[in-house]
């Protein structure tokens, strides 16, 4: 059903998350007993692993659905991108992935940076991909019964705060691992609740795209999270200047995410109108 979407999206993210708590421990140990060429080679076999378990996945049953009403995919997006609901979703998805990429590729090294063991930096991966299922879980539950919007702008000023409270505390491994669990909490709870907002405001008729759409958002903002971190260490020899950016962009998704309107937007209306 349409109101249990968002804690169904919510249950799939934190499944995910699983992964993370894992794989973050355990590529730590495998750089420290082989380098980063055995722990590459190592992670890719495991990869390989699953595959054959694709064979057991069954093949899932598509509704038919009358596309004809908007005349096609190019004419959908362009009428989704007319919404200013959908613009906003759109940049703001920016933020997410600037905040996972550039924690999740250069907090090893910020670490190691402050002094403080390599160990430090897998456990902090480890809790983050931890606590980030009870925050997907709860993030969907919310949006079940709160406006969505209004979820993602606090997880928003939420990060904002944590990371602007991190950064002007001394470094230790105990703050490390409190920030990581609150990061966790926040970590991907954006998406189910940004998916649920594309499928309420734009309809089912295109969802894959559209959301395809919003998550070349949120990767074009892992891509500049992840390189901008690289260049500004090299240049600068410190991260202050990433994390201060990280505030002001959470703050900023905060302000983007509160005039979004939940009501169905023009692509919606038309699938309704038919």
């Amino acid at each position: 059903p349409p109101r249990q979407r968002s804690l169904v999206m919510g249950l799939g993210t934190a499944a995910a998350s699983t992964g993370m708590l894992v794989a973050a421990p355990m590529s730590q140990l495998l750089l420290q007993a082989g380098g980063w060429q055995f722990a590459i080679n190592v992670m890719a076999g495991g990869f390989l692993l699953i595959l054959p378990f694709l064979v057991f996945i069954g093949r899932v049953s598509r509704p038919s659905i009358d596309r004809n009403h908007t005349g096609g995919i190019v004419p959908a997006i362009r009428v989704a991108f007319s919404d200013r609901s959908f613009v906003l979703l759109f940049t703001g998805f920016f933020v997410c992935g600037f905040h996972v990429a550039f924690i999740q590729t250069h907090m090893p090294a910020f670490v190691s940076d402050k002094g403080l063991a390599a160990s430090v930096g897998g456990w902090s991966l480890a809790l983050i991909g931890l606590f980030n299922i009870a925050g997907s879980f709860l993030s969907g539950w919310s949006g079940q019964i709160l406006p969505k919007k209004d979820v993602l702008a606090g997880i928003y000023a939420a990060r904002a705060v944590v990371i602007a409270i991190f950064i002007m505390t001394p470094i230790s491994p105990m703050s490390v691992y409190v920030f990581s669990a609150a990061m966790g909490v926040l970590w991907l709870s954006t998406v189910p609740l940004t998916t649920g907002l594309v499928a309420q405001t734009q309809g089912l008729t295109y969802l894959s795209t559209l959301a395809g759409f919003v998550f070349l958002s949120h990767q074009t903002g892992s891509f500049i999270g992840a390189w901008l971190g690289g260049r500004i260490f090299d240049s600068y020899q410190d991260y202050t200047p990433m994390w201060i950016a990280a505030v002001v962009l959470g703050v900023l998704a905060t302000l983007i995410h509160l005039p979004i309107r939940e009501a169905p937007g023009p692509l919606a209306t038309q699938a309704l109108s038919r």
